[in-house]
C-alpha cells in the first residue's frame, strides 16, 4: 500500500508540474500626444522606440505617437490538486473542493494512469 501511495503522489506531482500554465503578456497599442508636429517622427521614436509610429494631422496640427504597451499585468494560472475523485465525491464535489482550497479555484476529475484525480486551476 505504501508503494502505491508513493507512486500516486509522484504521479500527481508530475501532472501538476507539466500542467502549470502561464498566460502570455498581451500587448495593445497606446497613443501619446507629443505636441506640435515639428520633428514628430524623431521625437516619437526617441521616446517609444523604433517600432513606434507617428502621425500628424496637418502642418499646424498635433503629433500623435502610437506604440506597443502592455494592456495588463499577465495573469498566472496555476494547477494543483485536492484529492481523488470517487463515487461519493464526483465532478461537482471536486470543483467545490478546489473553490475552498484555492482562491478563484475551479476543478474537475481527470482520469490518469487508472486514477481519477481532482485537479484544480486557480489564479496565483
Amino acid at each position: 500500500m505504501e508503494r502505491t501511495s508513493t507512486s500516486l503522489l509522484f504521479l500527481v506531482s508530475l501532472v501538476i508540474i507539466f500542467a502549470s500554465v502561464v498566460n502570455q503578456t498581451r500587448a495593445q497599442s497606446c497613443d501619446e500626444i507629443l505636441g506640435s508636429c515639428e520633428n514628430c517622427d524623431q521625437r516619437c521614436k526617441a521616446k517609444h522606440g523604433p517600432l513606434s509610429v507617428s502621425k500628424c494631422n496637418g502642418p499646424d496640427g498635433t503629433c500623435i505617437c502610437t506604440y506597443e504597451c502592455a494592456s495588463f499585468k499577465p495573469a498566472k494560472v496555476c494547477v494543483g490538486g485536492t484529492d481523488m475523485c470517487t463515487d461519493t465525491c464526483p465532478q461537482s464535489c471536486c470543483d467545490r473542493q478546489c473553490a475552498i482550497k484555492y482562491k478563484n479555484g475551479h476543478g474537475g476529475c481527470v482520469n490518469y494512469a487508472g486514477y481519477r484525480m481532482c485537479i484544480c486551476e486557480y489564479s496565483c
